[in-house]
């Protein structure tokens, strides 16, 4: 996730104009993916502004006498014939207590009467699996009940009251929880001559079983989407009902780490001079390159701040973590490429910003993806989760590299010509310069409106074809650096910044993925 400086307007435009403000607050039933048992199911979800809680439904006792007043340890010995000597019901996947629902008479001196054992946060199956392979001598705590509740005495797995999972609205099951204890309408009545209230009563809730941080947490999707705090701690996989759901709350659970990684930037940012300020930063996903590595993709942290574009491994939370950032590029020496990005009915646009630039295959069909290319053939291919992050990239990177050219003002690069050693100009306000090195004699000067064309050989030598204001004839100018590509993309730099000082308007109208984001 990224989230661009200074902050965006409190609310964006989505369909047809109007204004979405994006969720602070949200819960739903949904699927979280088991990939043990390779099943899926269902937990609560609650998101708020800095943390995505995972619930599941348990069944706890809620009154009556005091929970370990009735328990005992019992140590059972497995017989040749017969085994332990009891059955068992219930379980995780049926939403109620184990209970032990037949007791063999080898064993029935351990026992009074109905029991349920100590129950633990298990996968379906897990109690059985673990009774039968604890050996020759099991020890079990159980809990004597006067009388068996009523969820006891309906059929396992029978449904409560059923719930409306693609509104997002809960059942009185998902919200006060389903009374286990015959006092509820959906339940059979006691008996009156039974002493239940002094028993204890049990309902069905959901609980926290998870916290994931937003703060500086990334989103990893393909067909569902995972949430990963900065802390390691990951909320599973998560699936949803219906495909509007899962969008809906991949883009409300993006937009909550974005505001955080926005207050993340402001505290780093009062520590940084005026010309170091960060401007954009987030999680994105890298290409990893190789002959066999060509459909696999890694999280790495992107930063754009002051002069230069960073690439991390993880995010930096310190003013030290600055200098260990695993690439770093000037930012008026590297060019940002939007490849393609999705369409409805399943098409893909390719889209080239820059002529002269070979595309790049692409074997992995991630929607979202952008380059950067930099100097002496160096390149990375970053892919994001959302349409309205590629956007988000995009515009932060032109305004940080507008923001360093228009600062730093020109830039001066060693190159030769016929074995002479000269110094080639780029600057903002005077266009191009060339003059010697020793000397310091200018040979030729062109604004940036001069310059007509380009053609370079894809190693080190470049013709440049300017006009003559005067005559109107084309000049051509031919030059040679050691690192040519670092060259091209400061011109490409330096000419979008002016065009934008000229012309605010020209730039948004050649974004692509913004076209798609108001298009969409």
């Amino acid at each position: 996730m990224g989230t661009e400086g200074p902050p965006p307007p409190a609310a964006s435009r989505g369909r047809q104009g109007c204004l979405l403000v994006p969720a602070r607050t949200k819960t739903t039933i949904a699927l979280l993916y088991d990939e043990e048992s390779e099943n899926a199911y269902d937990i609560r979800l609650k998101l708020t502004k800095e943390v995505l809680t995972i619930q599941k439904q348990d069944v706890v006792c809620v009154g009556g006498s005091h929970q370990g007043r009735n328990r005992r340890t019992v140590t059972l010995r497995r017989q040749p014939v017969g085994g332990l000597g009891l059955s068992i019901k219930g379980g995780s996947e049926h939403n109620v207590p184990v209970v032990i629902s037949k007791i063999f008479e080898d064993q029935a001196e351990h026992f009074i009467s109905l029991t349920t054992l100590e129950r633990k946060q298990k996968l379906p199956g897990k109690q059985v699996h673990l009774l039968r392979n604890a050996g020759d001598e099991v020890t079990i705590t159980v809990e004597y009940l006067r009388e068996a509740p009523a969820f006891l005495k309906l059929p396992l797995g029978s449904p409560g009251p059923s719930s409306d999972h693609s509104s997002g609205a809960s059942s009185p099951l998902f919200d006060s929880g389903l009374h286990l204890n015959g006092n509820s309408s959906t339940t059979a009545p006691s008996s009156p001559s039974s002493p239940i209230a002094k028993d204890p009563r049990y309902e069905k809730r959901w609980l926290d079983t998870l916290s994931v941080p937003l703060s500086m947490a990334r989103i990893s999707r393909w067909n569902a989407f995972e949430v990963l705090a900065l802390d390691g701690v990951s909320s599973g996989i998560l699936r949803f009902y219906t495909a509007q759901d899962g969008t809906d709350w991949l883009r409300a659970v993006s937009a909550n780490i974005r505001e955080l990684t926005l207050q993340n930037m402001k505290m780093a940012n009062k520590c940084c001079s005026p010309s170091d300020q960060v401007v954009h930063m987030g999680w994105v996903n890298e290409k990893l390159q190789g002959a066999d590595s060509s459909q696999t993709f890694r999280p790495k942290f992107l930063a754009l701040k002051g002069p230069s574009f960073y690439v991390f491994s993880t995010p930096p939370v310190s003013t030290f973590d600055w200098v260990r950032a695993e690439r770093t590029y000037h930012l008026c020496e590297v060019l940002f490429k939007v490849h393609k990005f999705w369409l409805t009915e399943d098409c893909w646009l390719q889209a080239n910003l820059y002529l002269g630039l070979q595309d790049f295959d692409f074997e992995d069909q991630r929607p979202y993806c952008f380059s950067i290319v930099a100097g002496h053939g160096k390149s990375h291919v970053f892919n994001v989760e959302l349409g309205s992050e590629l956007a988000m990239w995009e515009k932060s990177f032109q305004r940080a590299t507008f923001m360093e050219v228009q600062r730093t003002g020109s830039r001066t690069y060693m190159c030769s010509w016929q074995g002479e050693m000269l110094c080639f100009t780029v600057d903002f306000a005077l266009g191009f310069t060339c003059f010697e090195s020793k000397t310091k004699n200018v040979l030729w000067r062109f604004k940036f409106s001069q310059l007509k064309g380009s053609s370079d050989d894809g190693k080190t030598r470049v013709k440049l074809l300017f006009q003559n204001l005067d005559t109107k004839q084309i000049e051509t100018k031919e030059l040679e650096f050691q690192d040519l590509r670092a060259v091209l993309h400061c011109i490409h730099s330096f000419i979008a910044a002016k065009v934008a000082s000229v012309d605010p308007g020209f730039m948004d109208s050649q974004s692509l993925a913004r076209k798609y984001m108001y298009s969409s």
